[in-house]
């Protein structure tokens, strides 16, 4: 974690002033190399530490990660005229916060290796026979591609990753073709964005006293089908509901999560989940907005695009609920 704190902080810091295309790609790349670790870790630091309070932990950076992109993207133009109009400046000065983040992980490496407190074992008074501890039994191995759990999470977080990226990055744009002014188009983005910040803190909460995740599923997947329907039949007309249903739907990636941490009993089986839910599902969402460019392009209307994130939307819900079910991966992995 504080490798890849240490990793967007340089990454920030030096992608601003490098003087080629390909040297500024690879400084964006080491940022958000440090990003993925970091999303990758962080439900296993929760499963480890905090195995009780997983849905509440999960909803705590869940919300400052939907807080902070929300103040990024409102407040980097302003901080660069701030800052003598540069956007070099605006944009680097976010490293700072970056290596702050840094901090608080450095005392924590000294104990990187001991086992949470909750979790250290009972001390009882020693038999009069003193006998050496027996050893604990290793974990069984995983298999994670063969647990349908874990690929149907695997495909959920993909296509509601495509989702929250088409949104963000061209629901300004269909409310623009739609006539809706630039002002209140920006506005209507941010509306989307900002509804993440309570609500990841709320849904998490929620998903971790059901025993199953799938009705919350079906209710941000309805959500998404009534907000992208409504852009494709009058975007402009209903514009202030249609960017608040996608802004709920978008809370289906704190609940996707929350269900990674639920959907392994032990932190190493988190660790795995976690890494090939989200590495799988990152690869399955690049196509989505380039896919959506391409459609918008070569129809000159956003109706096929539209048409494209309500069929999508479909097999989300499907994956959510059966990534929702209540089972583990040990159980369908285990040798």
């Amino acid at each position: 974690m504080c490798a890849g704190m240490a990793a967007i902080a340089a990454g920030l810091a030096v992608r601003p002033y490098v003087g080629s295309t390909a040297a500024f790609l690879a400084a964006s790349a080491l940022a958000l190399m440090g990003i993925a670790v970091s999303n990758v870790l962080m439900p296993v630091i929760v499963k480890r530490w905090f195995p009780d309070r997983i849905g509440t932990m999960t909803g705590l950076y869940s919300m400052a990660l939907a807080l902070g992109t929300s103040a990024a993207a409102a407040v980097t133009v302003p901080l660069a005229g701030a800052l003598g109009h540069s956007w070099q400046s605006g944009l680097s000065a976010w490293a700072l916060l970056a290596a702050v983040a840094v901090l608080p992980w450095l005392p924590l490496l000294r104990d990187r290796g001991a086992e949470p407190a909750a979790a250290a074992p009972v001390r009882t008074a020693p038999a009069r026979k003193e006998t050496a501890p027996a050893p604990e039994a290793p974990a069984p191995a995983l298999r994670i591609t063969r647990s349908p759990t874990a690929w149907a999470l695997a495909v959920f977080f993909g296509l509601q990753s495509t989702a929250a990226y088409i949104t963000m990055g061209w629901i300004a744009q269909i409310f623009r073709d739609a006539g809706v002014p630039a002002g209140t188009a920006g506005l209507l983005l941010a509306i989307t964005m900002v509804m993440g910040v309570p609500l990841a803190f709320v849904i998490p909460r929620l998903a971790t006293r059901l025993p199953r995740q799938g009705p919350i599923v079906l209710v941000l997947g309805a959500c998404g089908l009534a907000g992208y329907a409504g852009l494709y039949v009058a975007p402009a007309a209903g514009a202030w509901a249609w960017a608040l249903l996608l802004g709920l739907a978008n809370c289906a990636f704190p609940l996707a999560l929350t269900m990674v941490g639920m959907r392994a009993r032990t932190a190493r089986g988190v660790a795995q989940l976690s890494a090939f839910a989200q590495s799988t599902g990152y690869l399955i969402s690049i196509p989505g907005p380039v896919l959506v460019g391409v459609l918008y392009q070569s129809s000159g209307g956003w109706e096929l695009p539209l048409a494209l994130m309500i069929g999508l939307m479909v097999p989300q819900m499907a994956m959510g609920w059966l990534a929702g079910r209540n089972r583990t991966v040990e159980d369908e992995t285990a040798r």
